[in-house]
This record gives C-alpha cells, sequence and structure tokens, in this order.
C-alpha cells in the first residue's frame, strides 16, 4: 500500500506588493494565468482572470519575466509593470490528419512502483518529469491522456500542465501545446485521468518533458493568522492549492524552472560523484493510445 506523507513549506511574504495588468498586444485584452517571476529570486506569481497581479517587492529584483503560452516572453523593468503587453507567438500549425482512429490500444507510462508518494508546496517553480521516447511505443504514438496525483483543500482548484520539446542541449524547449492546459483539481486526494485527445499531441521520438505549474491565484489561497506561542507575534499564512504529490526516485538530471529561467540539477551541480541524483518527482503519468 502507497504511503502518503504530508510536508507543508511556508512562504515568504514582503510587505511592498509590484501591481500590475497583462494584455495582448493586439486586442488589449486581459491575458489570465500568465506566469511572472522576479528574475532571479525565488518569487512568482500568476495573472487573475481578470489579468491583474501583484507581487512581493523584496528590492533585490530589479525585472519581471512574463511567459505564457502563445506568447512571446518578455522582460519588463519593475517601473514599467503597470502594464504589459505580450506579443502572440508566431507559429506553423501542423497538420493532422485522423482517419478512422479507433484507440482500442492504451498504454500507461512513467508508473513507478512500490513508491511512497509525498505532497507538499513545491513554491514558485515548475517542475517536469521526463519521458523519454521508445520503439515499443510505435503502435500508439498518440498522447491521449494525463494522469496527476493532487492533495487538495479546496473544490476546483487550478492548475497549469505543459509540454515541452527538446532541445539541442537536452533541455526543455518549445511548448507543444499553443493554448493553456488548465485542469480544475476535486478537493482531497486524487488520481485523476485528463482527456487531452483533442490536442493531437504525438509522442516526439526526442521525448517529451511534462510540467506542473502552480498558479499563484485568489481561487486557489487559504490565509489564517498564525501566532507564535513564543512572541505572541501574529502573521498571516498564504497557502496555494493544489499541491502535487511526489516520488523521490533516482535521476540523471532533473528541469525546474526557477527565477525566469530553466535549471538543471546534476549530479556534479549537487557536488555528488555518482552518475544520478536523488529527486522529488512530479506524480505524472501519460497513457499513450494509437
Amino acid at each position: 500500500m502507497k504511503k502518503l506523507l504530508f510536508i507543508l513549506l511556508l512562504p515568504l511574504f514582503a510587505a511592498a506588493q509590484i501591481k500590475g495588468i497583462v494584455k495582448d498586444s493586439l486586442t488589449n485584452q486581459p491575458i489570465p494565468y500568465v506566469n511572472i517571476w522576479v528574475e532571479g529570486e525565488q518569487i512568482s506569481g500568476t495573472t487573475e482572470d481578470n489579468g491583474t497581479f501583484q507581487l512581493p517587492q523584496t528590492g533585490k529584483g530589479t525585472f519581471l519575466v512574463f511567459t505564457s503560452v502563445g506568447y512571446v516572453k518578455k522582460r519588463v523593468p519593475f517601473a514599467e509593470a503597470a502594464t504589459v503587453h505580450l506579443q502572440p507567438d508566431e507559429y506553423i500549425l501542423q497538420e493532422v490528419t485522423i482517419s478512422g482512429q479507433k484507440s482500442t490500444k492504451e498504454l500507461e507510462i512513467g508508473i513507478r512502483k512500490n513508491t511512497a508518494y509525498q505532497a507538499f508546496d513545491n513554491g514558485p517553480k515548475i517542475e517536469t518529469k521526463f519521458f523519454p521516447y521508445l520503439d515499443a511505443y510505435k503502435k500508439t504514438k498518440y498522447i491521449k491522456k494525463v494522469r496527476i496525483q493532487t492533495d487538495s483543500k479546496l473544490d476546483s482548484a487550478l492548475v497549469k500542465l505543459h509540454f515541452y520539446t527538446v532541445d539541442e542541449n537536452g533541455y526543455p524547449g518549445k511548448e507543444l501545446l499553443k493554448k493553456d492546459l488548465i485542469i480544475a483539481v476535486k478537493n482531497g486526494v486524487t488520481n485523476m485521468k485528463v482527456d487531452i485527445s483533442d490536442y493531437h499531441l504525438v509522442m516526439p521520438k526526442s521525448g517529451v518533458f511534462v510540467g506542473y505549474e502552480k498558479l499563484l491565484i485568489e481561487r486557489n489561497k487559504i490565509e489564517k493568522n498564525i501566532t507564535d506561542p513564543n512572541s505572541g507575534n501574529t502573521r498571516v499564512q498564504r497557502t496555494y492549492f493544489p499541491f502535487i504529490l511526489y516520488c523521490f526516485v533516482e535521476s540523471e538530471a532533473q528541469f525546474v524552472y526557477s527565477g525566469g529561467k530553466w535549471v538543471k540539477k546534476t549530479p556534479a551541480s549537487e557536488g555528488s560523484d555518482n552518475q544520478k541524483i536523488t529527486v522529488f518527482e512530479p506524480a505524472i503519468n501519460l497513457i499513450l493510445s494509437n
């Protein structure tokens, strides 16, 4: 039987705030769920449904980094962040022909056996799980569903999933989806399947990175007052749901989006002489079909 452990990491919030709104440069319409980073720091946020955002300002960083599926990444000074316009990304749609597809076969990949899962707040970052391509996938080349394991104290909390190609350096590259994949998660510990067959994603022969992004929006937030028994001081604890479940695995590398850029963790970067490092891997599986 799988064990479920719960660890809570408390985020810190500064008093000074950066506030603004993100809009489409062509339509001037607000863009929801845009990922925003204080460059070089472990501070991030997400735009609300109406495109607005606010972030704590520590005084260290001086630029914000804005990213969203379907838009060009933008780097903006704090002083110019009141209204930010993102330019739609230009891309060429691949022609997809599906003739008489019956989806009679399914193959689930990424399963970790005999693993203890842990649920905790992963903080302001996008963590990925890599799925290498195997010849065995030739007859089930379509990515039909995603299985994701989560824990939430809210009903219908939202998360965003990303699918990345592999670039020439082995890092997560371009987004395979051209619009956001937003998932509503039920209350409690869930092991849910999300049907993405309408996207007609084909498993890339170079493999695929699947990333999990927490949305730091009001809808996902729970606040409560915490009083220090020694000092008597009271502070507000803010927690954003849902939590994703993780398992502890050995890997040659792990890629995390943090501080507005991709960071690669390897044995060398962690000061180890081993061939692999032990990392927390998001509990995400893919279900392939024909």
